[in-house]
This record gives C-alpha cells, sequence and structure tokens, in this order.
C-alpha cells in the first residue's frame, strides 16, 4: 500500500459507488457521535467489495483540510473554530453528509511533491512511511485536467518520444491498456524482456531492452546507457512484493531521479496519466492555466463563497 500523504486527492470523489459513499457517511457519523467529538477530525476508511472499514480516526486537522475547503468552498477552520468556542456557524452555508454536487462545475485535484533528488541513494518508490514533502493543487472542469495540472505543477514533464517501460508480471495485463493509449499518442515504448513479452503478445508494439544489471546488445540495448543519451523521456517502473529483479528496478528508478526524467512507479497512477494525457492528446495546450488572480477577475459575485472582496 501507499501512504495516503503520499496520494492524490481527487474531490468530489470519481470513482466511488453511491453504496460505498453512504458506507463512508453512516461510519463516518456514528465515530463521530460515539467519541463526542467538536471540531475538525481526520478519519481514513479502506473499501473493498461491500466492505468498507475504519484505517484510523485522528482527533486533528489533516494537510486535506485547507484543499477541501477551497474546492469545497466553505471555510472549515473557521467553522471548526466556532463550533470549538460554542459559537453559531448557521450563517456559513456549511454541507452536511447528505450534501451533495458541491462541487459541481470542477474537480479538485491534490498531488504530493517529493525530494528524491536531494536525497542521494534513497529508492524512489512509494510504501507505507510517508516520503512526500510538499503538495500542489489545481482545479479543472474534468479530473483528468485537473490531474495533468496538479502533476505538471510538481515539476512534472511530459514526454516527447520515448518511455522505459518496466512492469511486474501480476499487472502486465492491468498495464497493457494504458500502454497502448501511450502508443497510440505516438510514444515508442522501450520494456524490459518480460514486460515486453506481455505487451508483444497483447499487440502493443514496443522494443525490446536488457535490464540494467545486463551488458546490452544491439538488439537490446541497455535502458541505463538510453537514459544516459537521452534516448529516454519517461521511466514507468512499477514492481510489487512479488518483484524477483529488486537491484534492476530500483536502478532504472533511481537513474531516473538522477537525470531529471519523470516516474511513476504506481499501476493507478499511471491509469489515470494514460487517461489524462489521452484526452488532452498529449499536449498542454487545452489546459488553459489561470493564475488565482485571474480566476477572481472572472469570477461572479454569486460565485464567491466568502465576502466577494475577499481573498478566499
Amino acid at each position: 500500500g501507499v501512504h495516503s500523504g503520499d496520494a492524490p486527492l481527487v474531490l468530489p470523489p470519481q470513482n466511488l459507488s453511491a453504496y460505498t459513499q453512504q458506507r463512508v457517511r453512516d461510519a463516518a457519523e456514528k465515530i463521530v457521535r460515539r467519541l463526542d467529538i467538536t471540531g475538525p477530525v481526520n478519519i481514513q476508511f479502506v473499501a473493498k467489495g461491500t466492505d468498507v472499514m475504519c484505517i484510523e480516526t485522528n482527533v486533528r486537522a489533516s494537510r486535506s483540510f485547507p484543499f477541501v475547503s477551497k474546492t469545497m468552498g466553505v471555510d472549515f477552520i473557521e467553522a471548526a473554530t466556532r463550533a470549538i468556542v460554542g459559537e453559531s456557524t448557521d450563517d456559513m452555508n456549511l454541507p452536511d453528509l447528505n450534501t451533495r454536487g458541491r462541487p459541481s462545475n470542477f474537480v479538485g485535484v491534490k498531488a504530493p511533491m517529493f525530494s528524491f533528488t536531494r536525497l542521494r541513494g534513497s529508492d524512489p518508490v512509494l510504501g507505507v512511511e510517508m516520503a512526500s514533502t510538499g503538495e500542489v493543487a489545481c482545479f479543472g472542469a474534468t479530473r483528468e485536467e485537473a490531474f495533468l495540472k496538479a502533476m505538471l505543477s510538481t515539476g512534472f514533464q511530459l514526454p516527447k518520444k520515448s518511455i522505459l517501460v518496466s512492469v511486474q508480471g501480476s499487472l502486465q495485463d492491468e498495464f497493457t491498456h494504458s500502454a497502448y493509449q501511450l502508443h497510440e499518442l505516438g510514444y515508442t515504448l522501450h520494456a524490459t524482456k518480460a514486460t515486453a513479452d506481455i505487451l508483444e503478445k497483447n499487440r502493443v508494439p514496443c522494443k525490446v531492452v536488457s535490464y540494467p544489471t545486463e551488458e546490452g546488445t544491439a538488439d537490446a540495448p541497455n535502458p541505463i546507457d538510453m537514459i544516459k543519451n537521452d534516448e529516454i523521456c519517461m521511466v514507468i517502473n512499477i514492481p510489487t512484493h512479488e518483484s524477483k529483479r529488486l537491484e534492476d528496478n530500483f536502478i532504472m528508478r533511481r537513474t531516473a531521479v538522477d537525470f531529471g526524467l519523470p516516474l511513476l512507479t504506481n499501476v493507478n497512477l499511471v491509469k489515470c496519466f494514460a487517461n489524462a494525457i489521452h484526452e488532452h492528446e498529449g499536449s498542454t495546450h487545452s489546459l488553459e492555466p489561470k493564475t488565482l488572480f485571474e480566476h477572481y477577475q472572472g469570477e461572479k459575485d454569486a460565485d464567491a463563497w466568502t465576502d466577494p472582496t475577499e481573498f478566499h
């Protein structure tokens, strides 16, 4: 698993079923009432099938608190402060557990930022221990637009030509769909042997490369040499607990970071990236970024959730 602080956050939910969301609402209400909590609380759930289970409950604000406030158009920090001191919040237009469609005309995505480039020799792969050292948040008309904006804001560079891919066997069929999307956009996929075998079986064109610890040949060049020669623009390396080539995987990830290449190590993140870049046809021209002040200029008074003259 990946620590929640290292995972992108999307609001409103895009993939959760109405059933799962209702189970979360029911559980959250019971937890808060049973613990008699007044003020901010951070509850983490895990959902699988029809099961929704609470992982932990923290009686404090989380790093997501300001992001949720901005996205839902509510100053939750002021609301929490008022509640704690016993002041009324009736004039704040607060959502409750049954509020739907807020926001209704955009999607917010919060993406983590990492400092692996400053930590020489560290393994840039995510796990249960939090590794991010910052975050950015962006809004978009769709999840894909907001996701791309957030990724670009972290310094992520869209690949221009060739992508190195190496995916654990149990995930390769799932990865094939994303690989084909990248192929359709004109990217050349350079795959390590086991990954190349699956892609070729699934009729996704690719070129075979050797593993980093093996000597490259004319038919299967060494991927590290290709990175050093500026022949690779992005690295997708997705390991699991089943991975056997631990050193090869580490070398690919670490070299990508050392040479400033974008690196993806999670299959769900790869899916979201492939969908987003496919929707925007491999270009950022249609994203139309705006500064906060430009957004305010185009905002109607009715859209503002604080005083229209206040920076909210």
